[in-house]
């Protein structure tokens, strides 16, 4: 390993990357890596117990509380939105199920609609983020918006959708949904480091988010995200307890059946496809990769579980770019 090592050595000089990695194949730690600073000012480094956001990187969470619900009986997947959900929604089409949603088939209209905006912090000009606290909070970004096209029609991302499914797992599980996630999975999968942090009120060892400039220059990503993640993204994880989530789930201590997640329900392009929560990458028809991804201003995340190599790692960083690079790297060295 020390090749890799070597290697993501030099990626790591070239892409400026800042942040940790951590890879596991079985039971053996293959990769566990930090560089850079989780706070530039202070210049405190990041190491193995930084947490870090993930973005988009934990709808998988959102994705497991459905299905927790769903074993429990308490839901279907084929339950349309309307009779599941108290929560009026106008325009919204009549046959939107959980499944569309999940699988982002809905055609329900986004908060972040990337036809009109192309950068996430012109969302909070007029929408200040700091009020953006729980999930109920983002419905007036999309709430009376006109539906997009026909449930099932296509695939398109979207994050209002999975806002939906948050507020979904409140009503059916009586809690708040960063509560009922962190009791219902993070907790089970011994994830004693990650949760879903206010920005305003970060524990110890949290790397705080940079955007870099052209011209050298950088700032946090403070005013740039939501202060408090929720159902769509947002969470912090350190790399080791990813990975652990990743193992969790392998062996069936966070759901009886996790095939549901797993199976590729909807196509997106070439070999991709999605299941609930988890992108899927086939190649000559056989599935060789599950993976998640988060991006935000100050934030870079991917975090893949390869099935026939028995591997699993994480990688990420505090800032807007890198973790992508250090993961072709990480499948390029193990001939993924």
């Amino acid at each position: 390993m020390n090749n890799l090592t070597n290697q993501l050595e030099k990626i790591q000089k070239e892409n400026q990357f800042a942040g940790s990695i951590f890879m596991k194949q079985g039971e053996s730690v293959q990769v566990q890596s930090s560089f850079g600073y989780a706070n530039r000012a202070e210049a405190i480094l990041n190491e193995k117990e930084t947490r870090f956001g993930i973005a988009s990187g934990c709808k998988l969470f959102t994705a497991v509380a459905i299905a927790q619900l769903a074993e429990a009986g308490k839901l279907s997947f084929d339950a349309l939105l309307r009779d599941v959900l108290d929560i009026s929604f106008p325009h919204f089409h009549k046959d939107v199920t959980i499944h569309h949603l999940l699988t982002h088939t809905s055609g329900i209209a986004d908060y972040f609609d990337e036809e009109v905006m192309d950068d996430f912090e012109e969302l909070w000009i007029n929408t200040p983020m700091y009020h953006m606290r729980r999930l109920h909070d983002f419905l007036p970004l999309f709430q009376k918006e006109q539906q997009k096209f026909i449930p099932g029609e296509k695939f398109a991302y979207n994050n209002a959708g999975y806002i939906v499914l948050g507020l979904i797992v409140e009503k059916v599980s009586g809690m708040v949904f960063t509560d009922y996630v962190q009791q219902n999975i993070l907790d089970k999968a011994g994830m004693r480091n990650s949760g879903y942090f206010a920005l305003d009120a970060l524990p110890t060892r949290t790397a705080i988010g940079y955007i870099d400039r052209e011209d050298g220059t950088w700032k946090t990503n403070m005013y740039s995200l939501p202060i408090q993640g929720g159902a769509d993204g947002g969470a912090f994880v350190t790399a080791e307890d990813m990975v652990l989530f990743w193992e969790a789930l392998i062996q069936d201590k966070l759901l009886n059946d996790k095939t549901i997640l797993l199976t590729p329900h909807v196509h997106e392009e070439d070999d991709s496809y999605y299941g609930y929560g988890v992108w899927i990458d086939k190649r000559e028809d056989e599935i060789y990769k599950y993976h998640v991804m988060g991006y935000d201003p100050g934030v870079s995340f991917h975090s893949a579980y390869y099935p026939h190599n028995d591997l699993v790692l994480a990688v990420c960083s505090n800032k807007s770019k890198g973790a992508y690079a250090m993961l072709l790297e990480l499948e390029k060295s193990c001939e993924i």
